[in-house]
């Protein structure tokens, strides 16, 4: 997959390890990673051509906020990156807000993914006769129900690096049962945390996805955690169970480029600039929404 030029610099004084859709990971050490989230956006596995600024400062404020909230262990250390001696002064700059240093960890090869609602795929899956992650729900439901309990539906990555749901038992095969089961205790529990916090401020999460590593026998939540790109959050007043339910995160973005007949293979169209403001919109009303904290305070804090 091919990103293109990052709307952030690189930072060549660092060993560079991988790519993501959004993130940039670098080698500070062998104890710990740099992680970067850029101002990239994708939609339909497609990386598009025109970044939205401050969506990783989005990301990485909304995770910083959930990770000092959560008491599960994680692999955050800090944000001050005057102790990274390689950075410049300019890097430093160009990266506050957005960046990340964290512990260096095993990670788990399994998105642990977490539904309160039936949405988006689940819920298709679920009309069209089940699957892995409705396998345990009861018949009746309709699009958008809130789900009788919360319901932990892992999945792994394929080669094409798409997202394969698991079955209960292939996830067990996969895990071992030990922990299969604590990744679910553990996911099902932030979830629950974090659906009770953005519930006391107007806004339902939906569903989410996190990922876990291990860290000197540890195990740690890693990567993002409860930002609009891992996770499906909807204005509660806007909430009308069996209608389409507006989110804050990217679907405005895929909903334009469906109404101008993008076929979803590359090349993505380019954005026009009322799409990109409302969409950095759309993430900025998720940071305060959440936090209760306008973002330009965030971006003050930060040194931007």
């Amino acid at each position: 997959m091919s990103f293109g030029p990052l709307p952030s610099r690189p930072v060549p004084a660092l060993k560079h390890l991988a790519s993501g859709k959004v993130r940039e990971i670098y080698e500070i050490d062998r104890e710990r990673l740099l992680f970067v989230a850029t101002d990239r956006i994708s939609a339909y596995d497609v990386i598009l051509p025109d970044p939205i600024p401050d969506k990783g400062r989005v990301l990485t404020g909304l995770s910083l906020h959930w990770f000092g909230l959560l008491e599960t262990p994680n692999h955050l250390l800090t944000t001050d990156l005057s102790h990274v001696e390689a950075l410049t002064d300019l890097e430093r700059h160009d990266l506050a807000g957005r960046a990340m240093v964290v512990r260096r960890a095993d990670v788990i090869p399994v998105e642990c993914v977490v539904r309160g609602y039936l949405y988006g795929s689940s819920w298709r899956e679920y009309r069209d006769g089940g699957g892995p992650t409705t396998e345990h729900l009861p018949a009746g439901l309709g699009m958008a129900d809130e789900l009788p309990e919360p319901i932990f539906t892992p999945a792994t990555k394929a080669a094409s690096g798409h997202d394969e749901n698991l079955t209960e038992s292939g996830a067990r095969q996969l895990l071992g049962d030990d922990l299969y089961e604590r990744l679910k205790r553990t996911s099902i529990d932030v979830y629950l945390t974090a659906a009770r916090y953005a519930a006391e401020r107007g806004v339902i999460l939906a569903d989410t996805k996190f990922e876990f590593g291990w860290s000197n026998g540890e195990l740690l939540l890693i990567d993002e955690v409860l930002t609009p790109d891992s996770s499906r959050y909807w204005p509660r007043d806007r909430w009308n169970p069996g209608t389409v339910v507006p989110s804050y995160d990217k679907q405005f973005v895929r909903d334009w480029l469906d109404s101008v007949g993008w076929d979803h293979t590359p090349p993505a169209p380019r954005l026009r600039a009322d799409v990109i403001t409302e969409t950095r919109a759309k993430y900025t009303e998720a940071f305060e929404r959440i936090t209760g904290r306008p973002f330009d305070t965030y971006l003050l804090e930060m040194g931007r």
